[in-house]
């Protein structure tokens, strides 16, 4: 069964990714996460396969089905970083995940795993409720689902109280910090979070930490010891992983006491010097314990991509704006934030521009130093990027792109330092900044006045917003060409064209690119818009002068249902009718027009031809609308209407004949 599952699972997985769809949270793309890590499993515990098995099999559904989607060949290794990192991260979780399952199903009294522990398994291990419900079954158990729902909705009711209840309970306030100075409790030494090293390749090592646990906060107080399910804030006497601080999100990982316990961190936040560690206890916890500390190595490397990527960002900013002060930033292991003093939006070229320089560095591939130095001679550095109204401590920690501190400090007014990054940060970096690999700005928009907010993305990110970009401009030349050659459907082509223009503003493609699609199909839109309007005038008279030789040669007859020759329109018949209602008083007419795929059909019922025979316009065309997949409307004299079924007209024609025939015999 588990090839079976693997195989429909690759599949599954390798079209949606290539059709653009993404593991998330939320809607589809949890869907799509869902079945990912449940072929995870399979594969790690019941193939007992290797981390990177499942995504081996992109190239095997690709070769398999490139026939029927040849798109699946423009870029599966996109696809396979996509599966390897969702993999990496649920394989994070699993261990832990699993082996709080198997505790409980070993001790379970009955036959049902109770609804908070599964709700457990997913809030806090990433664990979706069908996975447990598939594990429970392998084991003969059954889930309490309700029990999980009321679990579910708990937890959100807590959120919606503001989102940090349990946060408050595990907090620290003045009051607290003032308790662990009286009990001799030092602030956590966390240097150890700039520990790390990197190939040429760019990949990274970092350093794991041995550590002593200081003091447990649970319920607004200090605890000795904490159990399984227990939120905790947790003070170590060191620590490698970052809270946030300055702009740069915190870390989250794990805290390992035994094989059987520890604590899973979700939140780091730091407090005159001591570094909670926020998180939700497995086993059991207790102060004075040995502990091993890592954090999600990929999430750390996604985060510092992005508050290198803020560094040159805001160099790049400087360089194409001039003076663009930094006002505030936020840096996520998905994208980041950056918001600046400008008084406009950016030009096209000024954000292409600033794509450009960012992705110089990456190109040049320079060292990103990092080093302390005396607050007073670093503030005198040339180029120097910092927020004045902020506080710095002395020393002050520097981060250059490309030149040593130790140079610039040597001779602070040397203008070298303005041909580079150089800021006050205390944040994790690259060591270099090629290792970010690519970068985009995806957004650009006025958040008050005077102050603009900047979203960028890097890294497979960014490779995946310029490889949407890059097919959304090959989708615009394509419609371009097409209207240079004059070969198109107006009906067909505004529809595509409307549809891109719709898809441009709501992809996440570089902003500039966004920008320079969206100025050259408005104005291939508005050109096709011209063309229809000048197009559907000579339309109308062609459409009348067809319509006065049908009324020269159908003097006399009581009915007349055409087709026009001629491409129509809705306004040549209608102007064609009136003619015609001046000339043949006592004619009843259905006039069609078609154009392109697009049937245009008028009806016109003189009142004495209606009240004779008990004929409607408004019956008359519903006869035959169905037909033509047309909407329709009017009154017993006059109705019209138009639908999208040309390849029907001959059959519309007939019906028209059949009913007015069997009203007028």
């Amino acid at each position: 069964m588990a090839y079976r599952v693997l195989a429909d699972h690759a599949r599954t997985i390798t079209v949606a990714i290539c059709d653009g769809g993404m593991p998330d949270n939320v809607g589809r793309g949890y869907v799509l996460r869902r079945i990912l890590r449940r072929a995870v499993r399979y594969s790690v515990e019941k193939l007992n396969a290797k981390q990177g098995f499942f995504a081996s099999l992109v190239p095997v559904v690709n070769e398999t089905l490139k026939d029927e989607f040849p798109e699946l060949l423009k870029d599966p290794q996109y696809t396979m970083d996509i599966i390897n990192e969702e993999e990496a991260q649920f394989l994070k979780t699993l261990n832990y995940g699993r082996r709080l399952f198997d505790k409980t199903a070993n001790s379970v009294k009955g036959t049902t795993i109770p609804g908070d522990v599964a709700w457990r398994l997913y809030d806090t291990f990433g664990f979706p409720l069908d996975l447990t419900c598939l594990m429970a079954e392998e084991k003969g158990l059954a889930v309490d689902c309700e029990g999980y729902e009321q679990a579910k909705a708990k937890a959100i009711e807590m959120s919606r109280c503001g989102g940090v209840v349990d946060d408050d309970k595990t907090d620290i306030d003045v009051h607290a910090i003032s308790e662990l100075q009286k009990s001799g409790i030092s602030p956590t030494q966390d240097l150890f979070k700039y520990s790390y090293t990197a190939k040429d390749s760019g990949e990274y090592s970092f350093e794991t930490v041995s550590a002593t646990v200081k003091a447990i906060r649970c319920g607004r107080q200090f605890v000795q010891n904490a159990e399984s399910g227990d939120r905790v804030g947790v003070i170590l006497d060191k620590t490698c992983m970052y809270a946030e601080q300055g702009g740069q999100i915190y870390d989250t990982g794990y805290i390992t006491h035994t094989a059987d316990s520890g604590i899973l961190v979700n939140n780091i936040q730091v407090k005159a010097g001591f570094i909670l560690h926020k998180g939700i206890v497995e086993g059991k916890i207790a102060v004075g314990d040995e502990v091993q500390i890592s954090f999600d190595e990929s999430r750390r490397k996604k985060i510092m991509n992005n508050h290198t990527a803020t560094h040159l960002l805001n160099y790049a900013l400087r360089k194409h704006c001039g003076e663009a002060d930094q006002k505030g930033s936020l840096v996520t292991d998905e994208r980041l934030r950056f918001d600046f003093t400008y008084k406009k939006p950016l030009t096209t070229e000024q954000l292409e521009g600033v794509d450009s320089v960012v992705s110089d560095f990456i190109k040049k591939n320079d060292v990103v130093y990092a080093q302390n130095a005396s607050l007073a001679v670093a503030r005198e550095i040339q180029g120097l990027r910092a927020m004045f109204d902020e506080t710095y401590p002395d020393p002050v920690r520097v981060v250059s792109v490309g030149l040593a501190v130790d140079k610039l400090v040597s001779d602070p007014t040397a203008p070298a330092g303005s041909l580079t990054s150089i800021e006050f940060c205390g944040g994790t970096h690259l060591l270099r900044a090629g290792h970010m690999n690519n970068f985009t700005v995806v957004s650009e928009k006025p958040i008050s006045k005077g102050i603009r907010r900047i979203f960028a993305v890097t890294g497979t990110e960014a490779d995946a917003a310029i490889s949407r970009g890059n097919a959304l401009q090959q989708q615009g030349n394509d419609l371009l060409s097409q209207v240079s050659s004059g070969s198109y459907e107006y009906s067909k082509i505004i529809t595509e064209v409307n549809a891109l223009l719709q898809n441009n503003d709501k992809s996440t493609i570089p902003a500039w690119q966004r920008d320079r699609i969206r100025d050259d199909i408005s104005s291939l839109k508005a050109k096709l818009d011209k063309a229809k309007s000048e197009s559907e005038k000579a339309f109308v008279g062609q459409n009348s002068a067809e319509i006065s030789k049908l009324i020269a040669e159908n003097k006399g007859n009581a009915t007349i249902v055409e087709v026009l020759k001629s491409k129509g329109t809705s306004k040549g018949i209608s102007e064609g009718l009136k003619e015609m209602r001046k000339k043949l008083p006592d004619t009843a007419a259905v006039i069609f027009a078609v154009n392109d795929d697009n049937v245009f059909f008028h009806c016109l019922v003189p009142k004495k031809v209606s009240t004779a025979n008990s004929l409607k316009a408004n019956e008359w065309v519903a006869s035959f609308s169905g037909l033509l997949n047309a909407k329709c409307g009017g009154k017993d004299l006059y109705a019209q209407g138009s639908g999208v079924g040309a390849g029907q007209i001959t059959n519309a024609v007939n019906l028209a004949k059949k009913f007015v025939d069997a009203k007028i015999s």
